[in-house]
């Protein structure tokens, strides 16, 4: 390399954590831009599902969030049949953060990768175990295992970008793509690396994820209108729409960024992990771990309730979970929810699992780079539980900037919470 940036002192770094490129591949478009724009329209990506096995296994659901763009539309047949698709996304949404971010000269020990899922390889083992049983042990593909495995999505990413520092792969339900970016984050904020890509992605809309979510209630049942299923925070939500796709960040320390005169997108100022050890699926009714979390977040971005402007929700459109966390977030925000833009785009995208934490932290930066809060759609009739100020149908101004902050909530079954604190763009260079 012609010019290296400083190294970070080992012992940690100060200055923020700045965000300077976003990916992502998703039932609303193939790209970041894309997927935004229809995010704001308030259009659905849920659609029904053509795959032979719906019909002929008699599925219960019949809908689901696939992608806008198909992963082999986007990448050659010799990288695309070496990967789970689940790593094809993390790979295709990866090449587009790290083009954004300018393909930063950085050494390969001081770069790392941190990307989650939630399931894995899922795709890989269902597949082989046909094979297994249908063609005998010898038609098993000897890449079958890497494949499989969950940590292949953040392998690939660390090969296809050189990154020597680490390559993690958290595995925390649906919270895994938000706990991602907090771990990457922390990464650079004790000195192990000056670039990480980090995020969550998903594949698993397949016949026995589908079986099984829906023998749990989970999903909801609304086969002839799947663009309106998902409607979190409505009286008459029956479950989430499962989705797959995902999204990944360039996060860099400060110092980094400014070196190298890179465009900062926004900065993660604070992240909050905690646990609820309540139930395996539900919700601490209460919301104490997710409240926790918040605050942790808040704490550590050095900012007050009254600094919130906008919460990219969870909100999955369960019965349940919806409620749970309306009572956390206001709990967290010592009741002053009132002005607080409060967007559920799981509405729009459904629910990518491991995917949707690193995908609702890009929907705050966007949000905050433009001003503007992206809607919850289906929404006729809001439960009066869910006592929040509810952006609905259309896309609202927010204030912008350094001085304020959205928060980005995940949380999983096994009791997982997480929760980012963002905070919008200086303008400009670091």
């Amino acid at each position: 390399m012609s010019e290296q940036t400083p190294r970070s002192a080992a012992a940690g770094t100060s200055g923020a954590v700045v965000v300077t490129g976003m990916g992502a591949t998703t039932p609303l478009g193939g790209d970041v831009p894309s997927t935004w724009e229809a995010a704001l329209a308030g259009r659905s990506g849920a659609r029904p599902l053509t795959m032979p096995f719906v019909e002929e296994l008699g599925l219960p659901v019949t809908f689901g969030g696939t992608l806008a763009v198909p992963a082999t539309d986007v990448l050659p047949r010799h990288e695309s049949k070496r990967l789970d698709p689940s790593a094809q996304y993390a790979l295709i949404a990866g090449r587009e953060a790290w083009a954004q971010a300018g393909a930063p000269e950085v050494e390969g020990e001081r770069l790392g990768v941190v990307v989650a899922t939630g399931i894995g390889g899922v795709t890989t083992l269902i597949g082989a175990y046909d094979v297994l049983r249908e063609r005998g042990p010898r038609r098993v593909l000897p890449l079958t295992v890497p494949m499989l495995m969950p940590n292949g999505a953040a392998g690939a990413l660390a090969i296809e970008f050189g990154a020597q520092a680490g390559a993690h792969s958290p595995a925390s339900a649906c919270a895994s793509g938000a706990e991602a970016i907090a771990y990457a984050a922390e990464m650079i904020r004790t000195g192990r690396a000056d670039v990480v890509i980090a995020g969550g992605t998903e594949a698993a809309i397949l016949a026995l994820p589908i079986a099984a979510f829906a023998s749990m209630h989970a999903l909801s049942l609304r086969n002839d209108t799947p663009e309106t299923a998902s409607r979190p925070y409505d009286v008459t939500r029956d479950g989430f729409v499962l989705a797959e796709g995902a999204g990944v960040v360039v996060l860099e320390s400060e110092a980094h960024a400014a070196a190298r005169g890179a465009r900062v997108l926004g900065t993660v100022a604070g992240a909050g992990i905690t646990s609820d050890a309540h139930h395996i699926a539900a919700p601490d009714p209460e919301g104490l771990g997710a409240t926790r979390a918040m605050r942790l977040a808040l704490q550590q971005a050095g900012a007050q309730p009254s600094d919130v402007v906008h919460v990219n929700a969870h909100a999955t459109s369960t019965p349940v979970g919806d409620v749970a966390e309306a009572v956390a977030l206001r709990a967290a925000l010592g009741g002053a929810t009132d002005g607080v833009a409060v967007s559920a785009t799981k509405s729009m995208t459904g629910h990518l699992l491991g995917g949707a934490g690193s995908l609702e932290a890009i929907f705050c930066l966007k949000a905050l780079e433009d001003g503007l809060a992206p809607p919850t759609i289906n929404v006729t009739e809001l439960d009066p539980q869910i006592d929040l100020d509810v952006v609905l149908d259309e896309p609202r101004k927010i204030p912008s900037g350094p001085d304020v902050v959205a928060l980005n909530n995940a949380f999983g079954f096994g009791g997982h919470n997480a929760a980012l604190a963002i905070t919008g763009p200086r303008g400009g260079a670091a």
